[in-house]
């Protein structure tokens, strides 16, 4: 099995179509339903025994929640900030800009 190259509050963006985001997750390989892997175009369909991310996604016109490739995606180098909605439930901002994965409290 691979290692992930990314990690989770990393922010990236896609190879193909012009959309980024934070990883709040990550598969160590696809593990989606096949319908939704079938719907993919054959061309561009990426292979399954590789790291599949979870991102709070954004482009130009919306946010949401996006399941992408390791093969598709490249590190996001802009500094600028991600708008999603979840961030604030699911990270803190560092003065560097980065993303850090809130701490969760145990009872």
């Amino acid at each position: 099995m691979k290692t992930a190259k990314f990690s989770i509050g990393q922010v990236v963006r896609h190879r193909l179509f012009p959309f980024r985001g934070i990883i709040f997750d990550v598969d160590p390989q696809f593990a989606n339903t096949d319908e939704w892997y079938e719907a993919i175009p054959a061309d561009v369909r990426p292979r399954k025994d590789q790291p599949f991310y979870h991102l709070l996604a954004e482009n130009s016109e919306t946010e949401y929640i996006a399941y992408v490739s390791e093969q598709n995606l490249l590190e996001d180098q802009s500094g600028e900030p991600v708008r999603h909605p979840q961030i604030r439930e699911m990270f803190d901002k560092r003065p560097d800009g980065r993303y850090e994965p809130k701490r969760q409290s145990r009872h």
